[in-house]
């Protein structure tokens, strides 16, 4: 066994330990027990210390060329691309999905900071005469200052890659938290920043508890803007603590996602579609299928072809390239979806596949392995229904007409993600224009999204300008009205 590796913060372009002195242990899901490394458990103190290097900061680099900003991002990409097997392997070792979907979580960084990167050029205020008088107008974008990020440990990468490109593209500078699940990912990634050239204090990055650390970075007036993705109950704290210094937020939260399966269906990419949504990442991506909606005249089939899937996936450590599923991503998120396993099958809901525990295929010890699990017969009334569970575990209704569809889809809290299977184009037009979600696929799985695309959800999925598109870059700035006589 090798001595434990301590990883410290970034503040000011300068690596240093937590003011207290203590630090926390980070452990692999596919092996319990495991220890990833020592990251520093960092204080108020410490908090302070990289917003006053951050706003310290600021105003250089708000005055920095876009070109040479933008220059600082490409050399980012450039390092992060060649960083890519290194990487895709600690999101694993911390987070445990496969490397397949660590590797495919890096790509889709680049491919986002690549938008980014381009789109940004064509960011700015349109200029013409007024309405009315020989005044010429046109509306000026400039930084906010200093933003928090607040990243989750489903996507640690690739969601802080989604905010942080955009806020240092458009000017601020910017304090990054990394998800204590994930602490390596963060740090790694601050690294990359540093070798990208980045002057000191553009970008700080502090590991710790969100109890300990998270709200003195909201509650900071020197904070001008948060963007946080995490859960819904989280997010509302956020935004409460925000808004005492009517600070802005960015807030990407929960989903009970639906997909909708018509009679008229292509029933095998519709069920790949709930395989790769349902369970990619152990189901714990915010756009994951969680309830299955199949129309009576193909739900047996359907399931028939769902429950052999289940029953043929390989369920183990996600180095191992065969691995088709990994682990739930800690103790309290086993603890978790082991217990909501437990309550659906007491509720009444009946369970066709999986139902809980496995012991994980070719791991080398004790992980947190749940077998990919579907429940038949869900009604509205089950928490199995209402819950966001944030696991491997599909809830199925079945309905007899797309009205009854629509309105089992959107009896919810959450309005993240939807789809809908079907050949019929007067149908897939009803479904857009009536589903009550921030983001409608049509023959395409819940988790599907382009970086031109807004990307954000209705109801208690999320609040604030969208991340990604045009509105990604928007909430980074102010909005300046200019009027020349």
């Amino acid at each position: 066994m090798g001595e434990t590796v301590e990883h410290l913060n970034l503040i000011n372009g300068a690596w240093t330990r937590a003011s207290g002195g203590a630090t926390f242990g980070n452990e692999n899901p596919a092996s319990r027990g495991s220890n990833l490394g020592a990251f520093q458990s960092s204080t108020a103190e410490d908090v302070s210390a990289a917003i006053a290097a951050a706003a310290a900061a600021g105003a250089a680099w708000r005055r920095t060329p876009l070109a040479a900003r933008q220059q600082h991002v490409a050399e980012f990409l450039r390092q992060l691309e060649r960083s890519r097997e290194d990487l895709a392997r600690i999101v694993t070792l911390e987070n445990g999905k496969t490397i397949r979907e660590s590797r495919a979580e890096v790509d889709s960084a680049l491919v986002e900071g690549a938008y980014h990167l381009n789109q940004v050029a064509a960011f700015a205020g349109g200029a013409g005469p007024g309405g009315s008088r020989p005044i010429t107008t046109w509306v000026q974008y400039q930084p906010l200052g200093v933003v928090g990020v607040i990243s989750p440990w489903n996507f640690p990468m690739n969601v802080m890659c989604r905010k942080t490109l955009p806020a240092l593209l458009t000017g601020n500078t910017v304090v990054f938290k990394p998800a204590s699940f994930t602490p390596w990912s963060g740090v790694f990634m601050a690294k990359l920043f540093e070798l990208a050239g980045l002057p000191p204090g553009v970008f700080n990055c502090i590991t710790g508890a969100g109890s300990a650390i998270g709200n003195v970075l909201v509650q900071d007036p020197r904070v001008r803007a948060v963007s946080f993705t995490g859960s819904t109950d989280v997010g509302k704290k956020i935004q409460a603590l925000a808004a005492a210094n009517l600070t802005r937020t960015q807030l990407e939260l929960g989903g009970k996602n639906a997909l909708i399966v018509m009679d008229d269906a292509e029933i095998g990419d519709a069920v790949e579609a709930a395989v790769t949504a349902g369970f990619s990442n152990a189901g714990q991506w915010c756009t994951s299928t969680s309830r299955l909606l199949l129309h009576e005249a193909i739900a047996r089939p359907f399931l028939d072809r769902l429950i052999a899937r289940c029953e043929t996936m390989a369920i183990g450590d996600g180095l191992d390239e065969t691995t088709d599923m990994g682990p739930v991503a800690g103790p309290q998120q086993y603890a978790d979806v082991t217990a909501a396993i437990d309550r659906a099958a007491g509720e009444g809901a009946r369970l066709v596949a999986g139902g809980g525990p496995t012991a994980g295929v070719g791991s080398r010890s004790p992980g947190y392995f749940i077998r990919p699990t579907v429940f038949t017969g869900v009604e509205p009334g089950m928490r199995v229904f209402r819950d966001e569970i944030f696991g491997p575990v599909l809830a199925v209704s079945e309905f007899a007409s797309l009205d009854e569809a629509l309105d089992v889809a959107n009896n919810s809290i959450y309005g993240l993600s939807s789809a809908i299977f079907t050949r019929d184009l007067a149908i897939a037009r009803r479904y857009i224009d009536e589903i009550d979600a921030g983001l409608a696929h049509v023959n395409v799985h819940t988790g599907y999204k382009e970086p031109s695309m807004p990307f954000g959800g209705f109801k208690q999925s999320g609040a604030g300008l969208p991340e990604n598109s045009r509105s990604g870059l928007e909430f980074f700035v102010d909005r300046k009205a200019v009027y020349i006589r």
